[in-house]
C-alpha cells in the first residue's frame, strides 16, 4: 500500500516530460520550419500536435495496461519478438547518447561567452558530470528540479507572448514600422505552398521530441492508470497551446523572411523593436532549456539501460537491482561523457554523421511505438485496457505510422539531416547484426551441448564397466 502513496505525480510527471520536450531545438530550431513554411508553419505545429496525440494516446494504452521501467522497448519485444526489442533499444540509448553529448557542447559554446578563461571540454565534462550526479538522487527529486526548469521555460514562452501583445497594442514599442495585422499584410500566408509544411514538418517533430519519457516514468507512478493519462492530456494542451501562442505572436511582430536560422527568431523579432537585452535573456533561457533536457533525458537513458539488462540484453554486471537504476545512469553518463570527446577527437564531418542519428532515433521509436501497439491490439481483439485507448483505431493509428514515415524519409531534404537517416539506419543494421550474430552463437553452444552427453564422464565410466563386465563373461 505505500507503494501507491509514493511516485511521481500527474503534475511531475507533466514538467518531466515537459523539460525534455522544451528545449533548443523550438528556441532555435524553429526558424528552420519558418523558413520553409512560412505563417504556414501554424499548420506543420497543429499536424505535429495531432501526431503526438496518437502516439502518446497508443503509449499510454500499453503503459496503463502494462506499467514496466522498459515502456516501448518491452512493448517492441512483446509484438515483433526480442529482436526487435534488442535493435530498438539500443538504437534509441545510442542515438540519444549522441544527441545529448552534442547538447553538452552546445551549452559549453554558450556558457564560455560568460566564462572564456575555461575549455569548452572541462564544461562539457562538467555538465554531464553534474545532470548525471543530479539522476543519481532518484525520480521525486529530480523531477521537483526538473518542475522547476520546465517552468522557466514555459513562463519564457509565455513572457514572450505578452511582451508581444504590448508591443502590438502600442506599449514599449521604438518605432519599428508596422506592428501586428501591418506585418501580415500583403503576406503570403503558404510561400512554400503544401511543400513548404512538409518540408517543415522535420523540425516540428524535433521541437515535440522527448514525450516518450512519459513512458520511461511509468513505472515511477504511484497510480499508472490515473496518472499517465492525466500527465498526457496536460503535456499535449501546453505544448500545442505555448507552441501556437508563441508562433503566432512572432509572426504579428517578424516577417518571415527576416528570420535567420543563425539566430533565434524571438531574439530577431524583440531586436527590431529596441529590445536588445534579450539576446542575454535568451541565452540564459536556451541554457536552462538544454540542461533541462539533459537531465530528463539521463533519466530515460538510464530506464532504458535497465530494461535491457533485465532482458539479458547487457552483460549481466549492468543489471540495477534498485529503485534507482545507479548502473544504467552512470554508464549512460560515462557513455555522453565518450561521445564528448570523441566530437573533439573525430574529424567534424564524421562527429556530425554520428550525433545526427538522435532525431532518427526518436522517429525511429514513435513509428515502433504505433507499430507495436497495432499489433498488440489487433493480437488482443480490442483495446488493452477499458478506457484511455487509441481513438480511431486502426485508422489513427495507419495515419501516425505513414506521417512519421514519410517524415523520416524526408530528413535528407533539410541540410545536414541526411547524414542522420543514413547513421541512424546504419545503427538499426549494426544492432540487429549484433543480435543475430549473438543468438546464432548461443544456437551452435546449445547445439554442441546436445551432442555431448555421451562424454560426461558418468557416461563413459557406464560404458567401461560394461565392457569389462563382458570381459569376464568371455573369460568364464
Amino acid at each position: 500500500m505505500e507503494r501507491e502513496k509514493k511516485g511521481l505525480s500527474v503534475w511531475g510527471l507533466t514538467m518531466l516530460a515537459l523539460g525534455t520536450v522544451v528545449g533548443g531545438s523550438f528556441f532555435l530550431g524553429s526558424s528552420v520550419a519558418i523558413r520553409a513554411a512560412g505563417p504556414s508553419v501554424l499548420v506543420s505545429y497543429v499536424i505535429g500536435g495531432i501526431l503526438v496525440y496518437f502516439i502518446l494516446s497508443a503509449l499510454s494504452e500499453m503503459t496503463v495496461a502494462n506499467p514496466v521501467a522498459g515502456s516501448f522497448r518491452t512493448y517492441t519485444e512483446q509484438a515483433f519478438g526480442r529482436g526487435a526489442g534488442f535493435t530498438v533499444g539500443w538504437v534509441y540509448w545510442t542515438g540519444l547518447v549522441l544527441a545529448m553529448s552534442s547538447e553538452a557542447a552546445a551549452v559549453s559554446i554558450l556558457l564560455r561567452g560568460w566564462f572564456p578563461a575555461l575549455p569548452l571540454a572541462l564544461l562539457g565534462s562538467g555538465i554531464i558530470a553534474g545532470v548525471t550526479l543530479l539522476n543519481l538522487l532518484g525520480a521525486e527529486r529530480l523531477s521537483k528540479l526538473e518542475s522547476g526548469l520546465a517552468a522557466f521555460k514555459l513562463l519564457a514562452i509565455a513572457a514572450f507572448v505578452l511582451i508581444a501583445v504590448a508591443l502590438i497594442v502600442g506599449i514599449g514599442a521604438r518605432g519599428a514600422g508596422p506592428v501586428g495585422f501591418g506585418v501580415v499584410r500583403g503576406q503570403s500566408f503558404m510561400p512554400g505552398g503544401v511543400a513548404g509544411i512538409a518540408g517543415s514538418m522535420l523540425m516540428v517533430m524535433f521541437t515535440y521530441a522527448g514525450f516518450e519519457v512519459l513512458g520511461l516514468a511509468a513505472s515511477e507512478t504511484g497510480n499508472p492508470g490515473v496518472t499517465i493519462p492525466k500527465a498526457i492530456r496536460f503535456t499535449i494542451l501546453l505544448l500545442v497551446g505555448l507552441y501556437l501562442a508563441a508562433m503566432v505572436a512572432l509572426f504579428l511582430l517578424l516577417p518571415p523572411a527576416r528570420v535567420s536560422e543563425q539566430i533565434s527568431p524571438f531574439v530577431s523579432a524583440l531586436s527590431l523593436y529596441g529590445l536588445g537585452w534579450t539576446g542575454t535573456v535568451m541565452n540564459i533561457v536556451l541554457v536552462s532549456a538544454i540542461l533541462s533536457t539533459m537531465l530528463a533525458s539521463v533519466f530515460g537513458l538510464g530506464r532504458m539501460l535497465r530494461s535491457l539488462a533485465e532482458e539479458g540484453h547487457t552483460p549481466g554486471w549492468m543489471r540495477d537491482r534498485t529503485d534507482i537504476p545507479y548502473r544504467g545512469i552512470l554508464i549512460s553518463g560515462g557513455a555522453m561523457l565518450a561521445g564528448l570527446w570523441l566530437g573533439m577527437l573525430l574529424p567534424q564531418g564524421v562527429y556530425l554523421f554520428l550525433v545526427s542519428s538522435g532525431g532518427f532515433a526518436l522517429l525511429f521509436s514513435y513509428v515502433i511505438i504505433m507499430a507495436s501497439h497495432y499489433r498488440l491490439r489487433k493480437r488482443h481483439g480490442g483495446p488493452l485496457i477499458g478506457q484511455h485507448g487509441l481513438r480511431g483505431y486502426p485508422y489513427t493509428s495507419w495515419i501516425a505510422i505513414g506521417g512519421l514515415t514519410a517524415i523520416i524519409f524526408s530528413m535528407p531534404l533539410i541540410p545536414g539531416q541526411g547524414g542522420g537517416l543514413a547513421a541512424g539506419a546504419m545503427f538499426v543494421v549494426l544492432f540487429s547484426g549484433i543480435y543475430a550474430a549473438g543468438t546464432l552463437r548461443k544456437g551452435r553452444e546449445a547445439g554442441g551441448l546436445r551432442k555431448r552427453p555421451l562424454q560426461v564422464p558418468a557416461a563413459r565410466a557406464q560404458i567401461e564397466a560394461a565392457e569389462e563386465l563382458e570381459g569376464k563373461r568371455e573369460q568364464e
